[in-house]
């Protein structure tokens, strides 16, 4: 009998990490969606990681909180306007370190699990220029990951997989659809309400709203 794999799954409520939860599905692992609440703006995106977590049949769904809120340095952790149009450089939605923890604390749970494997939704395509959603910072987080835990010295190998890293958002959405992702029940939105309405404007919203006339899909997400 083949034995279960087990993977950790970063799971922010958004698109694309909705659709890299039914990749690790299809892949035949055991999924521990694991979400951050690290003080952003709004809740609801959080409230729709609970139920892609469950629309997509994670095993578990967890929620860490960590309050970066208190250091802020980011329009989405401080008292700080979201843009609402892009612009040259790193825009100020950069929450400092913030892909660093999220993958640290799903480290730490990826080795209680036995879990060999970690999940993660970064893109380095359609995405707006962040440092950590490269994929010279994923290989090398791989690194510190089977340097600095007891797995991996121990010889058992620790992968960090971003499967979107290379494809647009376009690409994202056929690939969502392929799987039966409801991307109706995503919210991706920088400054979205307390209900999940999206604001329309920001970096987030435009680039989800191309992903899906790019890819000829009618957009389910739901505005303000």
């Amino acid at each position: 009998m083949q034995e279960t794999k087990r993977a950790v799954v970063l799971v922010s409520g958004g698109m694309d990490s909705a659709v890299v939860l039914a990749l690790a599905r299809e892949q035949g692992f055991e999924c521990y969606a694991l979400s951050v609440a690290y003080g952003q703006r709004h809740s609801s995106e959080l409230d729709a990681a609970r139920r892609v977590a469950a629309m997509l049949g994670a095993r578990t769904h967890k929620t860490v909180h960590v309050d970066l809120r208190s250091i802020g340095g980011s329009a989405l952790t401080d008292d700080i306007d979201v843009p609402a149009d892009g612009g040259d450089g790193i825009p100020v939605t950069y929450v400092p370190a913030r892909n660093t923890i999220m993958l640290s604390i799903a480290l730490g749970w990826a080795e209680v699990l036995g879990a060999q494997d970690i999940h993660c939704g970064v893109n380095a395509v359609d995405y707006s220029g962040y440092p950590d959603c490269r994929p010279e910072f994923v290989a090398a987080f791989e690194r510190l990951a089977n340097l600095a835990t007891k797995a991996g010295v121990e010889g058992h190998a620790l992968r960090v997989h971003a499967p979107l890293m290379a494809l647009g958002k376009a690409d994202i959405v056929r690939e969502g659809l392929r799987l039966g992702v409801d991307f109706a029940q995503t919210v991706s939105c920088y400054q979205a309400d307390d209900d999940g309405l999206a604001c329309a404007h920001c970096d987030a919203c435009r680039l989800r709203a191309q992903g899906f006339a790019a890819a000829g899909v009618a957009d389910p997400t739901r505005y303000r």
